[in-house]
């Protein structure tokens, strides 16, 4: 028996049927045995890819065996789960073996929406996609997380709380289908702490896609989706592609789930098999590595399946952009998959096709008199040459389809032996077509590629960059000598600003969190000595009973009006709340508040020292934190009205400034980078939503700031979050 290197990728699947095995164990994978010990994720054997031995894998050696291999596990496979392929056939669904690229798109994306016209800019988001990679085939349209949990809308209200609600998502849905590109809303089923929907979740979202003519579902970590959500759509008459985020993981899920997300794939020598397109080729994959800086693997393990990619760039507001290679090899991938649609999804592709120099691997996607070869090499220099000893029949006609010319194959008896280049860690594919045989378009393709190679890959940059972000600037006030009413002085003095983000997601890499004036890139944690001047800051947030004074004196209207001030009735503050924080009001509206009292919003770090003082602490109080000095923790389903500004003296700072942690949370600075926009939001709030760990976090200590990501001031408002100001000392 030999051995064999070769690797099944099943990405985030538990388990196989001997079991978990340690990383480091030797696998020998006997030819008459049925498949079924392809190791998963995290048990692959670490003999073949250390840098000892790992140049005497042969990855052509036991390739013919082992595909058989394959094929007879596959077989076997299909009647173990009861597998049918009806939605694979039915003409709805049809449409999702076709979606090559996919995005997760931020609602908050600044290319999306146009927060001063006030309308959403789809031509814009999608011909920046365009120019930087080809374009996507569809968008997952992202809404809740994270902003969900720092109030108690629920996944449903949050869509209709966007620009022009359900209706202005709709538009934003049909500008996205004139351009041919299908729709994903998210599915959230950890989205038990906030309001009551009042319905099960597939009838909630089944509504919403109704209304706004999505196509398909995302299933935020479903490892597969409940059929449950089909059947309510197909009720509604809208059929929907169903798209688990996670892989799927009970096998039978295949049938009705038509397209997944595939998680990252382990890197090596030799490139793996994704599992579910092995098991039914027209199952599309979109390949999701998203905190990937250097996608160089990922796309030639999508390239050699045939499956797609999740062009995912804004992550939760933290920018990961393509390199200009990645997105020019993700533009060339993509052209052809949509050249040639049938081939990548043909019942008969086979990995792991015999390449005649070392460190290349290719596969076969026949089709009726033609056929494509994808190949990727996986070496750190060229090859040039001999590449391929293909079957010859009289007539056949070769091309270099990812260079676009024609191959004089030198054939050797029944084989075509063609040579042609491959860059360092680059692509190539051929493509082969029979006497008789048209292929529509193919003098066109061909130019397209050929303009492509014309500027070989290694001449785009590899370089990742965080993307710089600008902290928008406030205007100062007229100096005040003594502190207005209802003012306290805080006096000039040294101060250590240190304050850290508290996003769920970003690790400490560069480009997490936001960019204060002083640093080069976003970050997580902060510090900084500074000396600070004199300013006079309020005692107490904005009340209601104050905030009704500045509509009465002023009219102030805001343009978008969707939840402005919605805790008020009929115009005013609720009976006993006029000396409750304000809440429901926008940044934009706290700064005509501001602008109107003669005063502005705090930056950062003077709500920081107004709040600690010079000496560090981690509440405003002290070091230890005390509930009996802040508001009680709300763990409902619904918000709680918030406690009066002036309800916990005990709380207050070493200033005498009062109610800053725990009631609810304030506005402060407001950072822009090219593409999205978020203010940083100080002290925390009562509300505590329970059941998930992926609703917002709360930031109660004073090293702690939450980034709160901004879109249009309907989105934006919460009732949770409220303001106080600031004057500039003479």
């Amino acid at each position: 028996m030999t051995s064999s290197p070769y690797r099944f990728h099943d990405p985030g699947h538990a388990g196989h049927d001997h079991g978990p095995q340690p990383v480091g164990t030797e696998y020998k994978f006997s030819h008459v045995t049925t498949g079924r010990y392809f190791p998963t994720p995290g048990k692959w054997p670490a003999w073949p890819f250390s840098d000892i031995g790992g140049w005497m894998v042969d990855a052509q050696a036991s390739s013919a065996d082992w595909l058989q291999e394959l094929k007879d596990w596959r077989r076997e496979h299909l009647v173990r789960i009861g597998y049918t392929d009806h939605n694979y056939r039915r003409p709805e669904l049809q449409w999702a073996q076709r979606n090559f690229v996919h995005a997760q798109m931020m609602v908050e994306d600044r290319y999306f929406y146009d927060p001063v016209r006030g309308e959403y800019t789809v031509d814009r988001y999608l011909d920046d996609l365009v120019a930087r990679y080809g374009g996507i085939d569809s968008v997952l349209i992202w809404y809740v997380y994270p902003n969900i949990g720092v109030d108690d809308r629920n996944q449903f209200d949050l869509a209709g709380d966007m620009p022009g609600g359900l209706e202005g998502l709709r538009r934003a849905v049909d500008a996205f289908h004139a351009r041919g590109v299908k729709v994903f809303l998210p599915a959230k089923p950890w989205d038990h702490g906030t309001r009551d929907p009042g319905c099960t979740h597939w009838d909630g979202l089944a509504e919403v896609i109704e209304k706004v003519g999505a196509d398909g579902i995302n299933g935020d970590t479903f490892n597969g989706v409940p059929h449950a959500f089909f059947d309510a759509c197909l009720e509604r008459g809208r059929p929907v592609v169903l798209q688990p985020e996670s892989t799927i993981s009970a096998e039978e899920q295949l049938i009705w789930n038509v397209q997944s997300w595939g998680k990252k794939a382990p890197d090596g020598p030799v490139p793996p098999v994704s599992k579910w397109k092995w098991l039914e080729p027209r199952h599309m994959v979109n390949y999701e590595n998203r905190w990937g800086r250097d996608r160089t693997h990922d796309l030639q393990y999508c390239f050699l399946n045939g499956i797609g990619y999740n062009a995912w760039e804004n992550i939760w507001g933290i920018w990961n952009g393509f390199t200009a290679r990645d997105g020019e090899v993700l533009r060339r991938i993509a052209t052809i998959y949509r050249q040639f649609p049938d081939l990548v999804v043909s019942m008969d592709w086979e990995p792991y096709q015999p390449c005649l120099q070392k460190g290349a691997f290719a596969s076969r996607f026949p089709g009726r008199g033609i056929g494509l070869w994808t190949l990727a090499n996986r070496n750190e220099y060229a090859l040039d040459g001999e590449q391929l000893a293909l079957v010859h029949a009289p007539g056949r006609r070769y091309y270099d389809a990812w260079h676009g010319t024609p191959l004089q194959p030198r054939i050797e008896g029944e084989r075509a032996v063609l040579s042609f280049a491959l860059e360092r860690r680059g692509l190539g594919a051929v493509l082969a077509v029979d006497v008789g045989v048209q292929a529509p378009g193919l003098d066109a393709f061909l130019d397209t590629v050929r303009r492509q190679a014309g500027v070989p890959l290694s001449a785009h940059s590899a370089t990742w960059k965080p993307l710089p972000q600008s902290m928008v600037e406030v205007a100062p006030t007229p100096p005040s000598a003594q502190p207005p009413q209802g003012m306290v002085a805080i006096p000039a003095g040294e101060f250590d600003f240190a304050v850290g983000g508290i996003e769920i997601e970003g690790f400490t890499w560069a480009g997490v969190d936001v960019q204060f004036p002083w640093e080069d890139c976003p970050r997580r944690h902060h510090r900084r000595r500074m000396s600070l001047p004199a300013f006079h800051i309020d005692r107490h947030p904005v009340t209601n009973a104050g905030f009704k004074a500045f509509l009465d004196a002023t009219g102030y209207r805001p343009g978008d009006g969707r939840n402005f001030l919605l805790h008020w009735e009929q115009g005013r503050p609720r009976p006993g709340w006029e000396n409750k924080p304000v809440t429901w009001v926008s940044l934009e509206d706290a700064r005509a508040y501001a602008a109107w009292a003669g005063k502005r919003l705090p930056r950062s770090w003077e709500w920081q020292y107004a709040a600690q003082g010079s000496d560090g602490r981690a509440y405003p109080w002290g070091d230890a934190w005390d509930e009996a000095r802040v508001p009680r923790t709300n763990r409902g389903r619904r918000l709680a009205a918030p406690d009066d500004v002036d309800a916990h003296p005990d709380g207050a700072s070493p200033f005498g400034v009062m109610d800053l942690v725990g009631n609810v949370w304030q506005w402060t600075d407001e950072f822009v980078d090219e593409h999205t926009r978020a203010a940083i939001l100080r002290g925390g709030s009562s509300y505590q939503p329970q059941t998930s760990h992926w609703y917002f976090p709360q930031a109660y200590r004073l090293d702690q700031h939450g980034k709160y990501l901004l879109m249009a001031p309907c989105k934006d408002r919460s009732g949770t979050i409220g303001f106080r100001c600031v004057v500039d000392a003479a």
